[in-house]
């Protein structure tokens, strides 16, 4: 099942994707609907009838969660490519800090270049968990069952602002910032995905591929990851990323060619999901001014 947000006809709504049809589901937002229960057994009796063309309305993001769980260095390829780029700080293992949620956008939204903060933009792909409901303090045998359904998440980055927080061994300014969190374009439930440890991973920027991986390069698994942060507590609904892999512009042999600019557009797609698409823009396209003075550090 394939769950999203649409706006038609001026209201924000949920429903369920079926081919190039959505069909409205009774349910405020996606978070009540995975409060109330497992959405596969609920979203036949929450149906109104009521059908959309996929083509015809604004995809929003899937869900807008209470907490955001943002992990990072499960692939180890993208620290070894960190490592031989002589980053500021190895990427180590079990990393997790809060993602902003005010920061989440959804597919074909614009990203918005702030020049004020950076000029040092990257991309960064990651497959990302929804949570099926809420617990805390359990092992990796009852993980599968918090697992809610999958979805795509797009990491944009400043890694100017990121190499100086990385120097107090912290990082969450640079990727915090308004619209750089693109998460889409659908929620897929566990029954679509069987083996998510065997998905292909790409990232394109204007058609050309900058990153292309496999989930199962994860040098954990998701139950693992789900597990070793379940102490934190986790509700219905909230999200979980799992890191991204390697191909981000900061780390290739051309920095200043492969970071983003305005007027690029990133397609990442993850196998069984789909394609979550945006294009970068700059502060004065999104606000009609020009950006504030540069933030001095």
């Amino acid at each position: 099942m394939r769950l999203l947000t649409f706006t038609a006809d001026g209201i924000a709504r949920v429903g369920v994707l079926e081919g190039r049809q959505i069909e409205n589901l009774d349910v405020p937002n996606m978070r009540t609907l995975f409060e109330m229960g497992p959405p596969q057994t609920l979203a036949h009796r929450l149906k109104t009838g009521e059908h959309f063309a996929l083509s015809e309305v604004k995809l929003e993001a899937p869900i807008v969660p209470k907490k955001f769980f943002h992990t990072a260095g499960n692939f180890r390829e993208h620290a070894t490519e960190g490592d031989k780029a002589n980053w500021v700080s190895s990427i180590q293992p079990w990393i997790v800090f809060f993602q902003n949620v005010d920061a989440i956008i959804g597919s074909e939204a614009p990203v918005v270049y702030p020049e004020h903060l950076t000029s040092e933009l990257d991309y960064e792909l990651e497959l990302a968990v929804v949570l099926a409901k809420s617990g805390k303090h359990f092992g990796v045998e009852a993980a599968e069952e918090y697992i809610g359904g999958y979805l795509i998440f797009n990491d944009i980055t400043a890694r100017d602002i990121q190499r100086r927080e990385m120097q107090s061994s912290n990082f969450c300014f640079s990727k915090s910032i308004d619209t750089f969190c693109p998460l889409g374009p659908w929620i897929v439930t566990p029954d679509e995905i069987p083996d998510p440890r065997n998905l292909k991973m790409e990232l394109r920027v204007n058609g050309e591929k900058r990153q292309s991986s496999y989930s199962g390069n994860m040098s954990v698994t998701i139950p693992e990851i789900l597990a070793h942060y379940s102490a934190l507590g986790y509700s219905a609904g909230d999200v979980l990323s799992t890191g991204t892999v390697s191909g981000v512009a900061a780390f290739s042999d051309d920095p200043a060619k492969n970071l983003l600019k305005p007027g690029d557009v990133m397609e990442a797609e993850i196998e069984r999901i789909g394609v979550l698409r945006n294009c970068v823009i700059s502060w004065e396209q999104a606000h009609g001014e020009k950006p504030p003075a540069p933030l001095k550090w």
